[in-house]
């Protein structure tokens, strides 16, 4: 599937922590919605960058924006990370890899490990359209959040 700005992004159901179905189009209507790929939990980009959120979330929230993180970790995994790094928004278990290869955040081979969700960032509008999208092809960077923070200016 091939993403496109200004075109309805793919639409999903994963779980949450709480082993909860979070579908991208129950924002539809309500909230713009931030998602954000990233590699594995616990490891200290992943860490870095999800804290960096959890400490910016009133812009997010200025911008009537959730966020939603989601790896191929299991949900049990991520259940323990949210609460290590007292994170304040939702992540999202990607374990059978559907969403991260349809959203093209999908790396081949990550440090000899297949099938490891890309750090990526994206922007969908409360009309579920995608606005923003920025995929990293190197882990060790983090997404522009200035950029991010602009798209849901606009």
């Amino acid at each position: 599937m091939s993403l496109k700005i200004g075109y309805k992004a793919p639409d999903f159901k994963l779980k949450n922590t709480e082993g909860k179905e979070i579908n991208l189009s129950d924002y539809k209507g309500r909230k713009n919605v931030v998602l954000l790929f990233f590699p594995l939990a616990f490891t200290s980009t992943c860490t870095e960058e999800l804290c960096s959120t959890r400490d910016n979330m009133k812009v997010y929230s200025s911008f009537n924006a959730e966020v939603l993180a989601i790896s191929v970790d299991s949900f049990f995994t991520l259940k323990e990370f949210k609460k290590a790094q007292n994170l304040n928004f939702q992540l999202l278990s990607d374990f059978n890899r559907e969403i991260s290869k349809a959203y093209n955040s999908l790396y081949d081979d990550f440090y000899g490990m297949k099938g490891v969700s890309k750090r990526s960032a994206f922007v969908v509008n409360k009309e579920g359209i995608l606005t923003y999208a920025e995929i990293l092809e190197d882990a060790g960077k983090i997404p522009d959040f200035n950029k991010l923070r602009e798209a849901l200016n606009s």
